[in-house]
C-alpha cells in the first residue's frame, strides 16, 4: 500500500516551505526515519525524515518548489507499486516528526506540460503569479507531472514587458526580482508588529567606561573575546526580574509570564536579520552566555539553526552598534512587550563633576508596547538597564 507522506508543520504557524534539494530519488529504497529532503522555511533549514520504510513511488516536488504545509511530499509504497498522479483514494496520508543531517541531491526529472491546458499550481504560487500578473494558463510547467514551479512564474513575469502602470500614467521598466523566504517573512512579521502593536520608543545614553573596561579585562583573563552583546543581556536580567511586565506576553486581556528569561539577540546574517534564542538566560553565567550565544550566531548565519532557537523569547536585545549604528527605533517582536537596541560607544565630551570629559557614550533605544507599559514603567525600566550599564558590578555580583 502507498503511504503519502504530507509536509510536516516544522515551525510555529509555518504554511509553506521551500524545497532546497532531495536525498532521495524515485525508486531509491529507504528506512523508517531516514532523512530524505531539506526544506527551507522563513527560519531556518531543516532536515525531514520519513515516518516508513518503502521504496520512493513519487516526489512531491523539485528543487526550488514551494509547498503548503499538508501537501504530499513525498509517496512512498512497494517496490514496483504504482502511484497514480493526482489521487489520494489508493494512498494513505502520513504525517512523521524531524530529524537532523542533510545534504542535497538532483531534483526529480521534469516532465513539461504544454501551455493552455487546466494549470497545475500550489495556491501560493497562483497568489504570486496574481500579483506578478501573470497568467497562470499560459505558462509552461516543469515540475514533477506538469506542475508549475515558483521558477516558471518568475521566468513567465520575466518575459514580459516588464513595465509597470506608474501613478501618473507613464510607465517605468526595471527587473523584478522575487524577495526570499527569509525576507519575505521578516516583512510580514515586520508589517504584523507595526500595525497591531502602539509602539512607543524611549531614549537614553550610558558612559560606557566602565562596560569596556571591564569587557577587556574579562577578554585578557579568558583569552577569548568578550561580546558586548552577552554583557548587556546580563546587565538586562535584573531589570527583567523587578519589571516583569517587559518580560510577559499580551493573551487577549491577560499577561502571561513565562518560567524563564528567554532572550533574543538579533543577528545580522547574509539572509537578513534572525534573532536567536539564549534559552533560560538567567541560570547561565556570563561566560556561558557569551559561548551560547557565539554558537547561536554561528548556526544563524550558516542556516543551521533549528526552529526552536530562532523563536519563542520573551525579550530582544538589537545591537546595531555592531554595524555602526546610533538610536533606532526598533519595532517590538509579535509575542513580546518590549526590544532594547543598543548603539555604538562613541567618544564625545560630557560633564563630570562640574568639568568636561571625553567619555564613550553608548545610545539605547526601547521600544514597547503601550498597551501593557506606560511611560513611566518604560523609563524606570531603562534607568536601571542605564544603571547597571554604566557599572557593571550591579549585575556582575549576582
Amino acid at each position: 500500500m502507498a503511504y503519502e507522506f504530507l509536509l510536516p508543520d516544522i515551525g510555529e504557524g509555518l504554511a509553506e516551505a521551500v524545497i532546497v534539494g532531495w536525498r532521495v530519488a524515485v525508486g531509491d529504497a529507504v528506512a523508517m526515519d531516514q532523512v530524505v529532503v531539506d526544506v527551507e522555511t522563513d527560519k531556518a533549514v531543516v532536515e525531514i525524515p520519513i515516518p516508513v520504510a518503502g521504496t520512493v513511488l513519487h516526489l512531491g516536488g523539485a528543487a526550488g518548489d514551494t509547498l503548503d504545509v499538508g501537501s504530499v511530499l513525498l509517496v512512498v509504497g512497494e517496490a514496483g507499486e504504482a502511484w497514480p498522479s493526482g489521487s489520494s483514494d489508493q494512498a494513505a496520508p502520513i504525517v512523521g516528526t524531524l530529524d537532523s543531517e542533510v545534504t542535497t541531491l538532483e531534483a526529480a526529472d521534469r516532465q513539461e506540460i504544454p501551455a493552455g491546458r487546466q494549470a497545475k499550481a500550489l495556491p501560493v504560487l497562483r497568489k504570486l503569479a496574481k500579483d506578478l500578473g501573470v497568467d497562470l494558463d499560459l505558462v509552461r510547467g516543469t515540475g514533477p507531472d506538469g506542475r508549475i514551479t515558483r521558477d516558471d512564474v518568475t521566468a513567465a513575469a520575466s518575459a514580459g514587458s516588464g513595465e509597470v502602470a506608474a501613478d501618473d500614467g507613464s510607465s517605468q521598466s526595471g527587473a523584478r526580482r522575487p524577495m526570499s523566504t527569509v525576507r519575505k517573512a521578516i516583512a510580514e512579521r515586520m508589517s504584523r508588529s507595526w500595525s497591531e502593536i502602539p509602539h512607543v520608543t524611549t531614549f537614553d545614553e550610558v558612559d560606557a567606561t566602565r562596560l569596556l573596561e571591564v569587557r577587556k579585562a574579562l577578554t585578557r583573563r579568558t583569552g577569548s573575546s568578550m561580546s558586548v552583546d552577552a554583557l548587556v543581556v546580563k546587565a538586562v536580567l535584573p531589570a527583567l526580574a523587578a519589571h516583569p511586565d517587559f518580560n510577559a506576553r499580551l493573551e487577549g486581556d491577560s499577561l502571561v509570564d513565562p518560567d524563564s528569561f528567554d532572550i533574543g539577540v538579533a543577528v545580522d546574517t547574509p539572509d537578513g536579520l534572525m534573532v536567536v534564542v539564549i534559552r533560560d538566560a538567567a541560570g547561565r553565567s556570563l561566560g556561558e552566555l557569551a559561548a551560547e550565544l557565539e554558537r547561536l550566531s554561528a548556526a544563524a548565519k550558516e542556516r543551521k539553526a533549528t526552529p526552536r532557537e530562532l523563536s519563542g523569547q520573551t525579550f530582544t536585545v538589537s545591537n546595531i552598534g555592531a554595524v555602526g549604528g546610533g538610536y533606532g527605533t526598533p519595532i517590538v517582536p509579535l509575542g513580546t512587550t518590549a526590544i532594547l537596541s543598543v548603539g555604538k560607544a562613541v567618544e564625545r565630551p560630557v560633564a563630570r563633576d562640574g568639568k568636561v570629559a571625553i567619555a564613550p557614550m553608548m545610545p539605547l533605544s526601547l521600544s514597547y508596547d503601550h498597551r501593557v507599559i506606560d511611560g513611566g514603567a518604560g523609563r524606570r525600566f531603562l534607568a536601571q538597564i542605564v544603571e547597571n550599564l554604566t557599572e557593571p558590578a550591579l549585575f556582575l555580583a549576582d
